[in-house]
């Protein structure tokens, strides 16, 4: 790759280290998780525009997000003084590339669809182009692709429940993500978990950036292994869903792995120079 000027240069080393980082856990019942989000979240000196946290309790979902670096957030530190559990749950800690550093770009984000049915999102990465997600800017709350990912999925989940006149079951809105994932990942860094309320979606494209440890009744994924236990990466370019830390399903293997070119790079250093 031919990078030209030290600024892009260095961009692009941060770019391939530095990125926004997940944290999911899905498990049969409620457990303590507090250690591992207070290792998640020290890793927020690299990623210092936001955080954001959700505990799940079946359809409901307790959200707390700030806009500014974890480590250096009283909020979160007075959270994490307490033990958080939950049976399901999803960290975020954000390097911003779209979208400005506020309240309204910070992850996770969340919104019910026709039925009632709460779907959350976190993600890492950037959609360069996918024309369908173009439609929400003018609706979204905030500015970041992220947003626009999951306005585009709840959307496709509306129009396919109102088409059936009923609800979906577990495995029919699995095949409309999964079909909508597997069109969204060419030339789109795509790493994200979703939650439905009864269970989670998980999707990575870019290589060593996601990693789960699996239990006997829980699983949990992280972009980086948050210990020394025997994490391992997750399943590449396909979608999974679990439920109660099992999983349930294995969409369609796309193969459409992202590599960094050097033209994504400079469009993410004006993006971010403008910050």
């Amino acid at each position: 790759m031919k990078i030209v000027g030290n600024k892009l240069l260095v961009f692009q080393q941060r770019d391939n280290n530095i990125m926004c980082e997940l944290f999911g856990f899905s498990s049969q019942k409620k457990q303590n998780i507090t250690g591992y989000l207070k290792e998640f979240y020290s890793h927020s000196v690299d990623h210092p525009h936001g955080w954001g946290l959700v505990t799940f309790d079946g359809s409901a979902a307790s959200i707390e997000k700030e806009p500014v670096q974890a480590s250096k957030s009283l909020q979160l530190q007075a959270r994490l003084s307490d033990s958080v559990e939950a049976a399901a749950a999803f960290g975020h800690i954000r390097y911003a590339t779209i979208g400005q550093v506020d309240y309204d770009n910070c992850h996770p984000y969340t919104k019910k669809d026709v039925t009632g049915r709460r779907w959350t999102l976190v993600h890492n990465g950037t959609i360069f182009s996918y024309p369908p997600l173009d439609a929400f800017t003018a609706v979204q709350r905030g500015s970041t692709d992220s947003e626009r990912i999951l306005l585009y999925l709840v959307s496709l989940i509306n129009q396919a429940e109102q088409e059936a006149a009923q609800p979906l079951c577990a495995e029919q809105r699995f095949q409309i993500i999964n079909d909508a994932v597997v069109k969204l990942a060419p030339e789109n860094k795509l790493n994200l978990l979703l939650f439905d309320g009864e269970q989670m979606y998980v999707h990575t494209n870019y290589k060593n950036s996601l990693y789960r440890l699996e239990k006997e009744d829980s699983t949990m994924f992280a972009t980086v292994p948050l210990s020394e236990e025997d994490w391992k990466p997750v399943p590449f370019t396909q979608l999974l869903a679990y439920r109660e830390g099992n999983q349930v399903f294995a969409g369609t293997k796309h193969g459409a792995e992202y590599v960094d070119r050097e033209e994504n790079l400079r469009y993410l250093y004006q993006i971010f120079s403008d910050l």
